[in-house]
């Protein structure tokens, strides 16, 4: 069965307060999410991040290994979390793609992963 990376985006650097209402509801409901996704067999892996400014680029050029603090990308949007999951195709991923998003009220992008 395929499967997609469905990768949760924040607008700007965040830190998560999971002690605020809005985290908690979230929290349940990504939760929620993921349990119906280990039931229906969609399950693969997922995982939240901490924010890109914790990040170190790792770089290797002629057998040298170089890093540097910070996010790879300078860009304002950031991952902040993902999936891994089983969709029977497109439509079926792009179904669970939408919930994911309701679930953590966040943009969610999905990409088919090489098989």
């Amino acid at each position: 069965m395929p499967q997609y990376l469905m990768s949760v985006w924040h607008d700007a650097e965040y830190e998560i307060d999971f002690s605020t209402p809005d985290a908690q509801r979230q929290a349940a409901q990504v939760s929620a999410f993921n349990e119906e996704l280990q039931q229906s067999g969609s399950w693969v892996f997922a995982a939240g991040l901490h924010p890109a400014s914790s990040a170190t680029v790792v770089r290797s050029a002629g057998g040298e290994v170089s890093m540097t603090d910070g996010p790879y990308a300078e860009t304002k949007e950031q991952m902040g979390g993902f999936w891994i999951v089983e969709a029977a195709d497109l439509d079926a991923a792009l179904q669970l793609a939408g919930r994911a998003a309701a679930a953590c009220e966040r943009p969610v992008e999905l990409r088919p992963v090489h098989g």
